[in-house]
């Protein structure tokens, strides 16, 4: 939805520095037949750009990494690096590799290739959250086709293979150290040369794809956590592409720059279960009911976001429908003076915001509150070890495979990566098993969101609001991609309007 009844506030138009991002303005003149395309990304690598990491979403939103299996716009499987599968029976898998397939370093996909690939991501530790609680056997049957069993009937399979943290990569990029370097090692139509820490990447594009050619010839990505500063890189057209433009940004640009994606995505505020104030769930009871997600959505996001009902938001339209009335809660319930710190990152704008109404709101129910906000990547592993009593993050609920149990899993099981309230409760495990072993459709949707009621009566997480991300893109740039599930960006058909052409 492109914002076309936003008017300009033309008193905060004046763009904000932009010290050490796009150092060098685009070239013009003669120069623009390089045809290369800026991208401002909103939160620096983690992990040196390792696929076996949440980094991996920035390789595939490059379109360097690819993966067995794509994801379409209504999360249906479909054929990317393999060309078909069959579920010969309950535990056994076939998947046929596609043909005539050059990895960037001039090397040829096969089953080999695929096969040390995924071996590779079952014996990380941690292994990808889109394996939490899955076992697989991966072995070649010949060039070409590729056999994994699994230990159990499991539906989700192929949708799992789409995962960009299950990236297929030449086997140069697996290191005896166990780092992992995608440089070279991808298949996309753009490859990646150049790593610069959490500075910067660049992209050229590979004519050896096996598929379209890409209609650019470079992409340089600037990593920008700040974002006032993505925002004033598109106002100086100082980047092509931007993610993530902060909502209190919106009315300093031009309107035809900005469309508006809706995102399955929960704000949560996750309270810590297991130790601290927040252990009690009477305390989790008087935090739910002091609340009030209207006036967030109202003041920090502008509207531009959806009262959160549930984990599961909008986007999932199925969820609304079969979500019954939610627990009760007791309004005048209230703390008795415990302090508590609520952790959040700067890297999406709003989350501070979000965090300094929360405050406000928790206080007037009888705690005390402090804040501790820093980016992303240096609070983290504070998060992830259970050092606050309550942390604020902005979650994609089927970023992994299209379904939401891979992250019900990974955030509320016992054994979850990413469980960022150290909750386990051995019913909730109980169910989110029950429904993952369910076929795709009404009786899997229906598990889904009997094992939501359990983690959402038990107080484990509350649930805030589901984002709409804004995203920008300057007018010299067409067919970005607008993608819900946050996975493709620049793309073979993303191109420079009226590029000029060599003489």
């Amino acid at each position: 939805m492109r914002f076309n009844s936003i008017k300009l506030a033309c008193a905060l138009a004046l763009a904000l520095p932009l010290t050490g991002c796009f150092d060098s303005q685009p070239e013009s003149s003669d120069a623009a037949v390089k045809s290369e395309i800026r991208v401002a990304m909103m939160q620096p690598p983690r992990m040196g750009l390792s696929p076996l990491s949440d980094d991996a979403f920035k390789l595939s939103r490059w379109s360097t990494a690819e993966t067995l299996v794509n994801l379409s716009p209504t999360s249906e499987a479909e054929p990317m690096l393999a060309t078909d599968w069959k579920h010969l029976d309950p535990l056994t898998w076939q998947f046929t590799i596609r043909q005539g397939v050059k990895f960037h370093d001039g090397s040829t996909l096969t089953a080999e290739s695929v096969v040390n690939s995924l071996q590779k991501a079952l014996e990380a530790a941690p292994k990808p959250r889109i394996l939490d609680g899955v076992d697989l056997e991966v072995k070649a049957m010949d060039n070409y086709r590729v056999e994994i069993k699994t230990s159990f009937d499991d539906p989700l399979l192929p949708s799992r293979l789409s995962s960009p943290q299950l990236a297929i990569l030449a086997a140069s990029a697996y290191q005896e150290d166990g780092r992992v370097s995608p440089m070279g090692a991808g298949t996309g139509p753009f490859e990646l040369t150049e790593i610069n820490g959490t500075t910067s990447a660049k992209l050229k594009r590979f004519d050896g794809y096996w598929g379209q050619k890409a209609q650019v010839e470079s992409v340089i990505a600037e990593y920008v956590p700040n974002g006032f500063a993505r925002a004033a890189a598109l106002r100086t057209g100082t980047a092509d592409i931007v993610e993530a433009v902060p909502v209190s940004q919106i009315a300093t640009i031009d309107p035809n720059l900005l469309y508006e994606v809706a995102m399955p995505r929960t704000n949560t505020l996750y309270l810590n279960n297991k130790s601290g104030v927040f252990s009690d769930i009477n305390l989790r009871k008087v935090a739910a009911a002091a609340v009030d997600r209207e006036q967030i959505v109202n003041t920090v996001y502008e509207n531009h976001a959806d009262i959160a009902q549930g984990l599961l938001g909008p986007a999932l339209a199925w969820a609304e429908q079969i979500r019954p009335e939610g627990q009760a809660i007791d309004k005048t319930l209230k703390a008795n003076g415990e302090s508590i710190v609520i952790g959040t990152f700067t890297d999406r704008a709003e989350l501070a915001e979000v965090a300094a109404l929360l405050k406000q709101q928790l206080e007037a129910a009888g705690f005390n509150v402090e804040l501790d906000i820093r980016e992303y990547a240096q609070i983290e592993n504070d998060a992830l070890s259970g050092k606050f009593d309550a942390f604020i993050l902005s979650r994609a609920t089927v970023l992994d495979s299209g379904d939401p149990v891979a992250y019900m899993m990974s955030d509320f099981g016992c054994k979850g990566s990413f469980n960022l309230g150290q909750f386990c409760s051995q019913d909730v495990d109980k169910a989110l098993t029950h429904a993952d072993l369910q076929p795709l459709g009404t009786l899997r949707q229906q598990a889904i969101i009997e094992a939501e009621q359990k983690i959402l009566n038990d107080f484990a997480a509350i649930p805030l609001l589901h984002e709409r991300v804004i995203q920008g893109e300057s007018e010299r740039v067409s067919n970005v991609v607008r993608d819900p599930s946050e996975r493709r960006l620049v793309d073979q058909t993303t191109q420079i309007k009226q590029a000029k052409q060599a003489n």
